[in-house]
């Protein structure tokens, strides 16, 4: 049996990732039109552009995940994506320090590789 049939393993994932993505959308326009401070906005800019695309390759790459190896990189990808833009945009939002956008920054190129490797592993 594959992973992804049993448990519906990647469905939360999935559901994650658009959730993400609709949140992206939020907090990109509030930094267009709600952030005065030109470097809480950058920030806020980001934390959307990451938060939108890692959720958009959740919410299509997860329904399909079959092995163990993709869905760790999934989740290492969620939670990466959680503490690199939850800090950048804790910080812009609520003036919250941003130590933990490195370790999710780290945790994101991580999941990358192990996507990669995973692929050749096919």
């Amino acid at each position: 049996m594959a992973f992804g049939t049993h448990g519906r393993a990647g469905t939360w994932l999935a559901a994650a990732g658009a959730v993400l993505a609709a949140l992206a959308i939020g907090l990109s326009a509030y930094a267009a039109h709600g952030i005065a401070d030109a470097h809480a906005r950058g920030n806020l800019q980001t934390a959307s552009l990451y938060a939108f695309g890692h959720g958009a390759v959740l919410a299509v790459l997860a329904p399909a995940v079959a092995r163990r190896l993709q869905w760790f990189a999934l989740a290492g990808l969620l939670l990466g994506t959680l503490l690199f833009a939850g800090s950048l945009a804790g910080g812009a939002l609520f003036g919250w320090p941003t130590r933990l956008a490195p370790f999710g920054g780290t945790l994101l190129m991580a999941s990358w590789l192990l996507l990669a490797v995973d692929a050749v592993r096919r």
